[in-house]
């Protein structure tokens, strides 16, 4: 007789990540923030640094709006691992990533006159990531389809899962990926930034791009897909364990 696997309502017992702000440390995969490298279309002498450093988003944006590419190195600098640490959440492995990062600060350097609110670069900057690694999704399910991409990468729990997270939470993150992975970019990408990033509702509407309302039936859909085909893991073990006792 197969063994009864409960089923139910998605719930992680603890958080699985934890939230980096600029000073934190950061996942195993992504360098520390004073070794992050520019590249090199973007690097420049060491002068001016230390004052440049001391400037606010707002301040850094307008310089480097009018030209000055060692304030735009600087923003490289201040926001490069957050937006590695977005592009490989939501696309749950490093691979490609620091490419996708590289493209998305030169897009951000060709459009930062269209950026109205100078103090909000980090959050445009998001939303360009975001729309990055949508495009990339999107483009390897359709090469797929036709026979022509490359096979899945494997999730990487090392460079998604907080360092201190149990050996639990490591199962219920694999399972959760490989589900995300079946669904749709845009409802992947809303799920993911909601719950796996731990935006608010608004913020995910912003770095998608889209409506609150639209953002909420995107959730929605991704949570009842999850709720139907979770199997928590532990739930499943002792459901083994109890079959093979008796």
């Amino acid at each position: 007789m197969a063994p009864k696997v409960q089923r139910g309502r998605l719930r992680l017992i603890e958080s699985p990540v934890r939230s980096i702000e600029p000073e934190a440390a950061v996942p195993a995969v992504v360098s520390a923030p004073d070794r992050v490298e520019a590249p090199v279309s973007l690097r420049v002498a060491k002068t001016n640094r230390g004052a440049l450093g001391d400037l606010p988003d707002a301040q850094l944006v307008v310089l480097s709006a009018e030209g000055n590419m060692q304030a735009f190195e600087m923003l490289y600098r201040r926001h490069a691992t957050f937006a590695i640490h977005l592009a490989t959440r939501i696309e749950g492995s490093p691979r490609d990533v620091e490419d996708i990062v590289h493209d998305a600060f030169l897009r951000a350097f060709e459009r930062l006159r269209d950026l109205s609110d100078k103090a909000a670069f980090r959050g445009w900057l998001g939303s360009i990531v975001v729309h990055a690694v949508r495009s990339r999704m999107r483009r390897a399910k359709l090469m797929s389809v036709l026979g022509l991409g490359r096979s899945s990468e494997p999730v990487d729990l090392d460079a998604i899962a907080s360092p201190d997270a149990s050996p639990h939470v490591r199962a219920q993150l694999a399972q959760i990926y490989a589900l995300l992975r079946t669904l749709s970019a845009d409802d992947r990408i809303a799920w993911t930034l909601r719950y796996i990033e731990g935006h608010e509702l608004e913020s995910v509407a912003e770095l998608t791009r889209c409506s609150l309302a639209t953002v909420k039936r995107r959730i929605s859909r991704a949570q009842q897909f999850l709720d139907e085909h979770f199997v928590d893991p532990i739930s499943k073990e002792d459901a083994v364990k109890n079959e093979v006792s008796s």
